[in-house]
């Protein structure tokens, strides 16, 4: 359970991050979850629509942003696409890519702390706008290999790019 100061920056940060999305004109809707403020939306890329869940959680004092695939791997190609989300997590500054090898789900992952400091809205700009650059220059990688129409080697080969 989080404290009073807890939630209280929490709350200051949510409001902060919804006020930046405000001022870029972006559509979201809000959700409040125990100690955990929430909001969804979806960024347009250059193909597949990357729906985003952005967690200020005020226990952990953390911001998370959450984008999972709108696809899942399907069993017979669940290693290859392990093998592609390491690949394509090496080497990465910011952010990850997780998968659960158990139901094939792919998502991408940004977190930051605010223990004792804020999350600004330009941090939070950072984390946004370099979590869909990353998703989007992945996302159609990732769905042509669990669809069969790119093999794991060209999957890594274009990585080296």
């Amino acid at each position: 359970m989080a404290s009073a100061a807890e939630i209280q920056n929490a709350e200051k940060i949510y409001n902060s991050i919804c006020s930046m999305l405000d001022g870029i004109n972006f559509r979201y809707e809000k959700e409040k979850r125990d100690d955990d403020y929430i909001i969804r939306c979806t960024v347009n890329g250059d193909d597949i629509p990357m729906d985003m869940i952005i967690f200020v959680r005020a226990e952990r004092e953390i911001v998370s942003l959450l984008s999972p695939m709108p696809f899942k791997a399907p069993e017979d190609k669940r290693v290859e696409t392990a093998i592609a989300v390491s690949v394509a997590n090496y080497g990465m500054i910011d952010g990850c890519f997780d998968y659960d090898i158990n139901d094939g789900e792919i998502r991408f992952r940004m977190t930051a702390s605010f223990i004792d400091s804020q999350v600004g809205e330009e941090q939070f700009k950072y984390m946004l706008f370099v979590s869909a650059q990353t998703i989007d220059r992945y996302n159609d990688r990732f769905m042509a290999l669990v669809k069969g129409t790119m093999t794991l080697q060209q999957f890594v080969d274009l990585d080296k790019e």
